[in-house]
């Protein structure tokens, strides 16, 4: 039971994440990790599902408030899909502790990078 209240609690923290644009896998692919016997690509397909309809709402909420940059968008989005075809195909070619060490390395450095980030200053 534990098991799926974990679980029911992680993709509701993981769904608020995405929302805010955070990025709701760096906590779902841990917690499932840690609560299911899934394999580290196991885990990322299911995040990588998860993901089409939290981020299908968080699009229409950020449009709607006027917080899409267009411009900016279209080449993130076409550079984007070139990065998850090759991203996709590494995933599935790794064995799942190189997987886990590498997602490890890049939030440790995504921790870091926001430890000592400096604030920007306002003019």
């Amino acid at each position: 039971m534990l098991g799926i209240v974990g679980i029911v609690l992680a993709g509701v923290a993981a769904g608020i994440l995405s929302g805010m644009g955070i990025g709701g896998g760096t906590l779902l692919i841990p917690a499932l990790l840690l609560l299911t016997d899934l394999s580290q690509q196991q885990v990322q397909g299911i995040n990588l599902v998860y993901f089409l309809p939290t981020a299908v709402i968080a699009l229409f909420v950020h449009a709607k408030e006027g917080n899409i940059e267009t411009k900016t968008a279209k080449p993130v989005i076409l550079w984007g899909l070139f990065g998850a075809v090759a991203g996709a195909l590494l995933a599935v070619s790794l064995d799942g502790s190189t997987l886990k060490k590498i997602f490890g390395g890049f939030l440790f450095l995504m921790g870091l990078s926001e430890i000592f980030k400096k604030k920007k200053q306002s003019s």
